[in-house]
């Protein structure tokens, strides 16, 4: 797989983090077991459209987004999934559907749900169907300033 934007920008910030390969697997719950990581520690990236501006909101795999709970948080009425062809231009070096949570490299807003901050670590695709990274969730929340979601 070609390196990634996520890469270039952890390597030029002197992240420290690790790749996890695996079997090409195309849902968060798969993913995680091939890596033998719980649910609840792996991030998903899910994109959304809040006011019709694409928006990511990245949650643990074990999780389904609640839509009217985002509604409510956001304050807003108009927040819908986004559709992959809504979307996936916005992300050229990834496969669709591997976004990494890292919306402040592609222009979107990223929130991020409060569940996650509990962990030393967060694990995310890295772009592709066949791997991950796993670095410091302090590193990630440095880098990316993402809006909690308060559960």
């Amino acid at each position: 797989m070609p390196e990634t934007r996520v890469k270039d920008f952890l390597d030029k910030e002197h992240v420290k983090y690790v790749t996890i390969g695996h079997s090409p697997a195309y849902t968060a719950q798969e993913i995680a077991a091939l890596a033998h990581i719980p649910g609840k520690e792996l991030a998903k990236t899910v994109i959304v459209k809040v006011d019709g501006v694409l928006t990511m909101v990245v949650i643990p795999a074990s999780e389904m987004l609640r839509l009217d709970h985002l509604r409510q948080t956001m304050g807003t009425e108009h927040v819908e999934l986004a559709d992959e062809n809504e979307f996936k231009g916005a992300f050229p070096d990834c496969e669709t559907g591997a976004m990494p949570p890292f919306g402040n490299l592609y222009g979107m807003k990223v929130f991020v749900d409060q569940s996650l901050r509990e962990d030393d670590e967060i694990a995310f695709n890295a772009g592709s169907h066949d791997e991950l990274i796993r670095l410091p969730y302090a590193e990630y929340e440095r880098l990316v300033h993402p809006t909690p979601l308060i559960n």
